[in-house]
Formats: C-alpha cells, structure tokens, sequence
C-alpha cells in the first residue's frame, strides 16, 4: 500500500471485552490494560501499528472504558490521534465494528486489543491488501481451541469458529482490512449459536455470496492472551526484544548483567543481583542481597525488601514486599502489600477450574488482584489465585481461590 493511502487508513481497536478468563486481573480492569513489559497490551498495539504509519485510531470500549480513556487520553503523547466508541452490551465482534460506521469513510484496520503483535504483523497484511476483506492468518500445528481458515491459494474459502477436530494448520489472527461494504453485510449477519453476532460470520455470509475475501498468510509475532498466565509468556517475549538502560542508582556491590531497564529514581541497593532480560520501573528500592532472575516486570514504585527472589514473573505498581520472600512464575496486582517469608509454589501442567471449565497452565505459580494485605509467612499453592481487597493473616498456607473481600485466618 502507498504512505498516502496508509495517512487516511484509521485503526479500529476492539477493547469492549471484560476477559472472564484472566480474573481476578480483570475485577479491576480490562484484559487490554494489563501490563506486559511494565506497558499496557493496548499500548503496544497500538504502537505496532502506528509503526506502519497509520496514526489514527478508533478504541471499541466498553467494561472499565473509564481506564482505558484516562490512559490514553487522546492519542497525542502517544503519538496519535484516539477517538472511542462505546459498545456497552458485549454483543459480539461484528457489533463492536458496527459501532465505527460513522466514523470511517474508505477501508480500515480491525484487530483485537488482547493479541500482541509486532509491527511486522500488520505491514504483512498492508502489503497483501486486495478484495473487499483481506484477513491475516497464521500457520499453526496446534489449532484446536481457534478459528481456522480454508482456503485455495489465498482466497478464503471458508472460515471456522474453534472446530472440534483439526480441519485446517491456517489460524485466524482476527486481524482484517475491511472495505465500508463490511456495514451492510453486518446488517445482515444473524445471531450466532452463542448469542453474539460474529465478523466471521458476516465474513463467511460474504464468501457464500460469491464475494471476494483474500488471506495473508504471516510469520510475524501474534500471541493470543486469553488466560491471565497467559501474559507471562507475552512479558518474557517483549522483554526479549529490551534493552540495556540504567536510569536509577545502583550501589556498589550490585550486580546487574544483561538487558536491564530500571528506571528514574529508581535505587538498587548492595548485594542485589539482576540477570536481564528485566525492566523495573520509577521510583522504586531493590533492597539488598536480592535476586532479581529473568522475564521479570517490576511496576512503579514498588520496594522489595532484602533477600527476596523474584524470576519470571509480573509485579504491578504500588507492590510491597517483605523480606526473605520467594516469587516465581506469577503475576502479583497493583498495590499489594505482602509481609516477610511470602513464597508461591509453582507447578507444570496444571488443570486451573473456572466456571466449572478445565483450563490448562503450563507453569503456574500464582496471579493476585489488586489491593491485597498478605501477613507473614503465607504459602500459595500452584495455580491458587486471591482476587482483590483480601486479608490474608499470618502462617496460611493458602489452598483455594479466595474470593474478593475476603479475610483469611
């Protein structure tokens, strides 16, 4: 596509959703806004696309909009221009596009606000551009649980929503360009088995009707966020991609080796020992004589107290933790407090249970929510998760989930 065409292209963003799946992250805030890299999912969409020039973005909001919009504001330090639109009732995919008709005049972008990507991901599907609607896809082994596209060279042929059996290697990114005719066929599109009107289905209704609908096939980064321990393995991924940036004070006798971003009035005291690739963020204290091992996001202003390890893991901003602590492979909410000799056990190839589903964790330690006061001494078995605003007391070790507001003793 030429740089003048890419100008007047806008960016739909669908960030509407609540994300059951990642509770309790998302008691308090949208799937979109939970951190990877110390940065929201969003923003990194966000930039990957306006990489590719396009500057101007349309945000589908609607649970926890409030965030997303204090935030991001409107686009400019950012960047980019945002504008929103609300869809309130969560009816599906095709109804969150239609809610943009007013606002777009030649074709546009469409992509969901909980896969990470890279630049690389849409500048592929901008170069294969044809037809009324080109789709991005991706070539899988293991497709079962995704949409998945048929399709003879690259014309689409069919698309299906989570087959039962494998039909097709070729994923549906749910990434597309749509021309403006895409509104008169979502005025078309009937309600799905599950009580949602779907863009798949009005994409399919378009292939029945002998329209044209292309596919590029893409071997740039995509990675589907739809659990909370989902978002370690985005974490590790973008910290791969990091760099060496010393902005706080680190005393003498620290050790900081590799990819480390540690950020302003940040202080790192003697005795730590830091093994990027890590970021942590502003206005924080590393005590002395900790760890701080690979793939680990620390937030802003968070102090961690001495001899405390932390590896693979996501610490939000506003966390305290004690002493003597052990942190692995789990992702701990904003503005917790947790006392000395915390420790989370951690387990490969967990069965996690929500909503009487069966969800697989291929290593788990534990995910909590906001605003929690862990005592001392308190054990969190493998995939046990505490949601938000819970008091947990001294020496539990913690078997269950524990709901919000919860007191344990």
């Amino acid at each position: 596509m030429n740089h003048s065409t890419l100008e007047t292209m806008k960016a739909v963003i669908l960030a509407a959703g609540e994300g059951l799946r990642c509770r309790p992250l998302t008691l308090t805030r949208s799937k979109v806004m939970i951190p990877v890299a110390n940065k929201p999912l969003l923003e990194h969409i966000i930039h990957a696309v306006a990489e590719n020039g396009i500057s101007e973005f349309i945000l589908v909001v609607g649970y926890k909009k409030e965030r997303i919009m204090d935030y991001f504001g409107d686009g400019l330090e950012f960047g980019v221009k945002i504008s929103y639109v609300f869809q309130d009732a969560q009816l599906g995919t095709a109804h969150a596009v239609k809610q943009v008709r007013n606002l777009v005049e030649d074709d546009f972008l469409v992509l969901n606000g909980d896969n990470l990507i890279d630049a690389g991901t849409i500048s592929d599907l901008l170069a294969g551009k044809r037809g009324s609607v080109t789709l991005l896809a991706l070539e899988m082994e293991q497709t079962l649980g995704y949409g998945v596209v048929i399709a003879d060279e690259n014309r689409v042929k069919q698309i299906l929503e989570k087959p039962k059996e494998v039909v097709s290697h070729l994923v549906n990114a749910g990434i597309y360009i749509f021309s403006t005719e895409i509104f008169d066929e979502i005025d078309k599109t009937p309600l799905s088995e599950t009580g949602e009107y779907a863009i798949t289905d009005t994409i399919q209704q378009m292939i029945d009707d002998g329209r044209s609908v292309y596919m590029v096939k893409s071997r740039s980064m995509w990675m589907d966020a739809v659990h909370s321990w989902d978002f370690l393995r985005a974490n590790a991924v973008v910290l791969e991609g990091g760099r060496r940036e010393l902005r706080g004070t680190i005393e003498e006798g620290a050790v900081v080796r590799g990819d480390v971003e540690i950020g302003d009035n940040t202080l790192i005291r003697s005795g730590c020992y830091i093994v990027g690739p890590v970021i942590i963020g502003r206005n924080c204290d590393i005590g002395p004589n900790t760890v701080i091992l690979p793939s680990t996001a620390i937030g802003d202003n968070t102090s961690i107290d001495s001899s405390v390890e932390i590896q693979n893991s996501i610490i939000m901003n506003d966390a305290r933790i004690g002493c003597n602590s052990y942190i692995s492979n789990s992702i701990i909410g904003a503005n917790n407090t947790i006392g000395p000799h915390f420790s989370t056990e951690v387990e490969r190839n967990l069965l996690i249970e929500m909503k009487g589903i069966l969800h697989h964790a291929e290593l788990l330690g534990t995910v909590t929510g906001d605003d929690n006061n862990l005592s001392n001494s308190i054990l969190i078995r493998a995939g046990k998760m505490v949601a938000n605003n819970c008091n947990i007391e001294a020496g539990v070790t913690v078997n269950r989930d524990i709901p919000p507001g919860s007191i344990v003793i």
